[in-house]
């Protein structure tokens, strides 16, 4: 069907009308209110018809209701910007070749057909609008009449819009999930996605529960549990009296009632009564419950107390310290304190055999051992070493360490070697070659530092006294060289100590191998360690080192000699005695300087003893102890001179002291000899010797016969140093906090120079790591930063 076209016609020439101005034809002024003569309102009407001007008018066709001519403006509008008029009856004139009337429109504009409809502008027809896909994806699309000639249906499910555009409805707006719970539309009904519950909630994302973790019974028993917000999503309360954890492992804890002597340690344990105390306070003694007045600071109360431990047992020798309350004639008197301790008529002080009744003092070597207790009565061997521990003397064993091989054979006459193994085929058997790996027959060691100059080497990167290619952690300071699992890697630096595939900082028992980690008691430690930490055999509660498996009691009997002027004449060396199963030592001679040094080798350490100076032998000179000992070059020890004096020989410097007790460092360049030695007697710092670290300002000399208690504290991570030293319970003398990084740690022993007749009794050591409570408070907080601080005080 066609549309009849309408045809716009405007003279080219100018008129002048009746009563109007004179303007070109096109004007629309003209056009509009003059030559535009509408037969019907309805422009969809089949013919319009359009007269020239300067025509005869016909009478005008005007609807009545005159107001609905404005219906048209759209239309004329549009007819007037295309300028159409061609496709319909034209009145006058005719039109020309193309359709148009000559000259009616202006220059370059063409005929086209009216909006809604395609074609040339001579033939139009209805447009489809629909053809164009006006409506969104999925919507019906209708034509239309009048414009915009289409229309189209309604919006897909979940969607709202006109049908030409559609938007996805906002289900999530109105927040159809659970609190937090992501919602994500879908093009299916319900027209949302719900995400997951959030952790420690179950259910489908519109409905959220708590999950009831309770219902496990993750907390320790009888522990009350409750739901909380944040992960585990549980929360246990407190564990239940007399114990301690977080509520999920609690462990038995008597000790949080205070059961001990006041300021003494507990400990807690696995056993009956489930806690252990410390030692009493300096001055006193007991089971640690208990403590009562101990005047020589052995170890024994001066009366029994009211408890069972042998620590509670009267003191069988109140006056002079016996930790071994030795009684060899068994008269209830200790040897100590006994004048004659066999009863052989000869006192103890010219006796040859103070233990041993021998009335008529025979001594066939002559060598001051009575024949009665001498280990080789034959063989004159004053110092009684006996290797084995056979009872046959050093020197006239043939087989000195007892492992089957004959000495002249021996590859280490000293050292039990069976298989004789020897690396470097020097002669000196792997066990006791100080270079194991190269030839080295000698043994040199200048510095001794038990590694032979030929493979001495002074790279030692984490400055723990060993160097880097002997040290089982190059990197980490582990001075004891600890290696639980025996895998050459150190257990400061193994992440898995014992070597059971669980990392250390998860493993339930990380010395002692458990794969299963199997908790019975869920008190976080396994059950194969639950009381002997470290499998050593001691439970932890006696162990002295409990996460050490090599130390598990303060025992000095397998201690080494190391004099420290051996070129000297003048004196004698050291004569050591050993008691106690190691926990006392006595030194007879007026001596040389000398050492005896432990055979346990540990980082942070507390070490506590008795010095005890026994009448009889005049003289005033120096008493002490050592601490992290590296070697016969290197290591600190606490030196108390009774009097000031100059030491008697000149060279190879004038040293001089002054009375009262003082800690240094010894650093040595040159190692043992005279240099070394006048620099120990010497108060003050002496260059590439000695450094004084700390001395009593009091300068108060020790006394004899009088028993004075130390205990000193050395963490090697933060430098720290505290010593402190008492007279019964009185308080002699205080370091205050010191701070040295020189050592890392080491041995341990007793030191001497030119002083007879002294006791070293009730001896005691620890590995320990942590700082005591009130030291701690003291630190920087920069200190503080790098250190645990536990639970015990040590200045109270």
């Amino acid at each position: 069907m066609f549309f009849p076209a309408i045809v716009v016609i405007f003279a080219t020439q100018a008129i002048v009308a009746s009563g109007f101005e004179e303007r070109q034809y096109g004007d629309l002024r003209d056009w509009y209110l003059d030559n535009i003569h509408i037969a019907n309102s309805n422009y969809n009407y089949s013919e319009l018809k359009v007269f020239r001007p300067g025509m005869d008018k016909p009478i005008r066709q005007c609807d009545e209701r005159y107001g609905k001519l404005f219906k048209e403006v759209e239309f004329l509008r549009n007819l007037m910007s295309k300028c159409t008029g061609c496709v319909g009856r034209l009145l006058n004139p005719a039109p020309n070749a193309d359709g148009c009337y000559a000259g009616v429109c202006y220059k370059d504009v063409t005929c086209t057909c009216p909006v809604g409809y395609d074609g040339d502008g001579f033939s139009c027809s209805k447009r489809n609008a629909c053809d164009k896909t006006p409506c969104f994806a999925g919507v019906r699309c209708n034509q239309k009449g009048d414009f915009p000639y289409y229309e189209c249906g309604s919006c897909p499910a979940g969607y709202e819009g006109n049908g030409t555009v559609c938007n996805q409805l906002d289900v999530c707006a109105k927040k159809p999930c659970y609190r937090g719970v992501d919602c994500q539309w879908i093009k299916d009904s319900p027209y949302y996605k719900c995400g997951p519950c959030p952790s420690g909630y179950e259910g489908d994302g519109r409905n959220c529960s708590k999950v009831d973790f309770c219902a496990k019974q993750p907390c320790f028993p009888n522990v009350n549990c409750s739901w909380k917000d944040s992960a585990p999503y549980f929360k246990c309360g407190s564990c239940p009296a007399g114990y301690e954890g977080d509520g999920i492992r609690c462990g038995r804890n008597p000790c949080l009632q205070n059961p001990c002597f006041k300021g003494v340690s507990c400990q807690k344990k696995a056993v009956d009564p489930y806690f252990s105390c410390g030692p009493c306070p300096p001055g006193l003694a007991g089971n640690g419950i208990v403590c009562g007045k101990d005047s020589d600071s052995d170890g024994y109360p001066d009366e029994g107390l009211n408890c069972k431990e042998p620590t509670c047992t009267r003191d069988n020798c109140k006056v002079q310290p016996n930790s071994g309350q030795e009684d060899t004639n068994r008269n209830g008197i200790g040897d100590a304190c006994e004048d004659d301790i066999d009863s052989d008529g000869v006192r103890n002080d010219v006796d040859n055999c103070p233990k041993k009744f021998n009335p008529r003092q025979k001594d066939s070597d002559g060598d001051g051992v009575g024949d009665e207790c001498d280990n080789c009565a034959r063989v004159r061997n004053i110092n009684q070493m006996d290797t084995d521990r056979d009872g046959m003397g050093d020197i006239c064993d043939d087989d000195i360490d007892g492992d089957g091989k004959r000495n002249s054979a021996d590859n280490c006459p000293k050292a039990y070697n069976p298989k004789q193994e020897d690396t470097d085929r020097d002669g000196v058997g792997d066990l006791c070659d100080n270079c194991p790996k190269k030839y080295n027959p000698n043994q040199r060691d200048s510095d001794g530092d038990e590694v032979g100059d030929v493979c001495s080497s002074k790279s030692d990167s984490d400055g723990d006294g060993r160097q880097d290619d002997r040290d089982n952690c190059p990197r980490v300071a582990n001075p004891g060289q600890l290696d639980t699992d025996e895998d050459g890697v150190g257990d400061a630096c193994d992440p898995d100590k014992d070597n059971d595939g669980v990392l250390n900082q998860v493993d339930n028992c990380e010395l002692i191998w458990n794969p299963n980690q199997a908790d019975r008691d869920r008190d976080g430690l396994g059950d194969v360690c639950d009381t002997d930490f470290d499998g050593d055999g001691a439970e932890d509660w006696r162990d002295n080192c409990p996460r050490n498996g090599q130390i598990r009691r303060s025992d000095f009997s397998n201690f080494s000699r190391v004099a420290l002027d051996p070129e000297g004449t003048s004196q004698l060396d050291p004569e050591w005695e050993v008691l106690n199963n190691g926990a006392e030592i006595f030194q007879k001679h007026n001596s040389d300087p000398g050492l005896a040094i432990g055979n346990d080798k540990v980082e942070g350490l507390d070490f506590e003893g008795t010095f005890f100076v026994k009448s009889g032998a005049g003289d005033d000179d120096f008493v002490g102890f050592v601490f992290g000992y590296v070697s016969n070059r290197k290591f600190y020890f606490a030196s108390w001179k009774r009097q000031a004096q100059t030491y008697w020989k000149s060279h190879p410097f004038k040293a001089t002291a002054t009375a009262g007790v003082l800690l240094k460092l010894v650093n040595s360049q040159t190692g043992p000899g005279t240099m070394l030695r006048n620099s120990l007697w010497n108060d003050a710092t002496k260059q590439g010797q000695t450094k004084l670290l700390w001395q009593d300002r009091a300068k108060k000399g020790w006394q004899f016969n009088t028993a004075y208690r130390w205990k000193l504290l050395h963490r090697p991570e933060v430098g720290l140093i505290r010593f402190r030293l008492f007279r019964g319970q009185v308080l002699e003398a205080d370091s205050g906090n010191l701070f040295d990084f020189t050592i890392k740690g080491g041995w341990m022993g007793v030191y001497c120079f030119s002083q007879a007749l002294i006791t070293w009794s009730n001896l005691k050591y620890s590995c320990n790591d942590e700082i005591p409570r009130d030291i701690y408070s003291q630190l920087s907080p920069e200190t503080r930063r790098k250190v645990k601080p536990s639970n015990n005080n040590w200045l109270s």
